[in-house]
């Protein structure tokens, strides 16, 4: 039986829990922007239509996700909060009015389609679709520009890499989007998406190189983990299965499109995880061995969490389970 004195004297079982929480948070993070930027994507790809009937579809196909989805940065939030407190109060507090600015681009995001069905008025309409349009292109680059800065340890909220980062984060949104859309969409919407997603991939490699260019000019240091064999493998690494994106797309082989956006964009955070370790706070030189909490405290986060985050997942897999297949005519947001 484990009791107080053995959970205070180390971590469990000798395991690196401060490097499995560095981790953890990064994976967490990658799943909002996957869950979440398909979502964002969606939203982006409202823009290019104007029937009415294929706007309500896509509205209709992120319905039951999306508000599930955006919990997930919630919970980056308090991963981060739990396991590296004074990381979390600088982070978040040097940047806090780009936090607020995401923040307003979530709820115009979320706000937008509840407004969008009130009315079938085509001035109301039209105003709350160029706003869910809006929010899904603000969040996503926002998200991008504090990830750099955070990367970068600028205490500006709008910078070079800021911005190019930002619109690499709007690019992976789209091709998560169009992936996600061809699954629950039909004829000529599905078939349409197809150029969409294709385009999009282009420019999400085109900008990943130039994020990486602008980070690297930006600081010594993350040039030097940018040049660093693991992080250049990532790169091939997402040109190869950017490739096999389109390849899926054009033979309809939505599931495995899907499937490599997710891998694109669980290697663009392990980019960004790599290019930090061993710190966490470039701004204020905090390493994640002197960012952790207290021994007690982790131990008892790291068992809360192995008992939790297998029911989380389990739920959200039982929720895609339910909701799978295309849109119904009959289905609205």
């Amino acid at each position: 039986m484990i009791d107080v004195d053995t959970l205070s004297s180390g971590p469990l079982f000798d395991l690196p829990l401060s490097a499995m929480w560095f981790g953890l948070v990064f994976f967490i993070l990658g799943t909002f922007l996957f869950l979440d930027g398909f979502d964002f994507g969606a939203g982006v790809l409202f823009a290019t239509r104007d029937d009415a009937h294929e706007r309500e579809t896509i509205l209709a196909a992120i319905g039951p996700f999306w508000d599930g989805n955006e919990v997930w940065l919630v919970v980056f939030g308090g991963a981060l909060f739990a396991a590296f407190p004074r990381v979390y109060a600088s982070l978040f507090s040097r940047h806090y009015l780009l936090m607020f600015a995401i923040l307003g681009a979530l709820l115009l995001r979320g706000l937008a389609p509840e407004m969008y069905e009130q009315r079938h008025d085509e001035r109301w309409q039209r105003w709350w679709g160029r706003s869910f349009v809006t929010g899904s292109l603000t969040a996503p680059f926002l998200l991008g520009a504090f990830v750099a800065n955070w990367l970068t340890g600028s205490p500006r909220s709008i910078t070079v890499s800021a911005v190019t980062v930002g619109i690499t984060v709007i690019a992976l949104t789209v091709v998560s989007g169009t992936a996600f859309l061809r699954l629950k969409t039909r004829d000529t919407l599905k078939k349409d998406l197809r150029r969409y997603g294709e385009r999009a991939v282009v420019v999400y490699l085109v900008a990943v190189v130039a994020s990486l260019a602008a980070l690297a000019g930006a600081s010594a240091r993350v040039q030097s983990k940018i040049l660093s064999v693991p992080v250049l493998s990532l790169v091939v690494l997402s040109i190869l299965v950017a490739a096999g994106y389109v390849w899926a797309l054009r033979t309809s082989r939505n599931h495995l499109a899907l499937a490599a956006s997710a891998v694109l964009t669980y290697e663009l955070v392990s980019v960004v995880a790599l290019v930090l370790y061993p710190l966490i706070d470039p701004a204020t030189g905090l390493a994640i061995t002197d960012a952790i909490v207290s021994t007690l405290p982790l131990n008892l986060m790291s068992i809360a969490a192995a008992l939790l985050l297998p029911l989380v997942l389990t739920y959200f897999a039982v929720l895609y389970n339910v909701f799978s297949g295309p849109v119904q005519a009959s289905d609205s947001y």
